[in-house]
């Protein structure tokens, strides 16, 4: 019994790392698409070699604050909660599931 709460809190723990980062790709995703203004702003053409990761770290600038739910769009908010709060599961589930294997052994 201990064994299958181990494994299912292992995989609640994988699929919240992996829906923060679909969360991550998807918000851009939503952003592109419907607000292609505002997302010039987040990937501002430059001419360096390095474009993506600039991108990627103005995104993250943009994820780390409460600007995608300003937009008052349903998805776009939906996503980036889901973005900020799946890490917290994830690691929540992990670290219930280390607590149990170190107190069964």
């Amino acid at each position: 019994m201990i064994g299958v709460v181990y494994v299912i809190l292992l995989f609640l723990g994988l699929i919240g790392f992996a829906a923060h980062l679909v969360a991550q790709f998807r918000v851009a995703r939503i952003l592109r698409q419907r607000y292609p203004h505002q997302w010039d702003i987040v990937a501002a053409t430059d001419s360096t070699s390095h474009r993506r990761l600039h991108t990627w770290a103005r995104l993250q600038r943009v994820l780390r604050t409460d600007i995608p739910e300003m937009f008052d769009d349903r998805q776009l908010t939906l996503w980036h909660r889901c973005w900020r709060y799946a890490p917290w599961v994830a690691w929540s589930c992990w670290l219930g599931a280390l607590a149990l294997r170190a107190a069964t052994h």
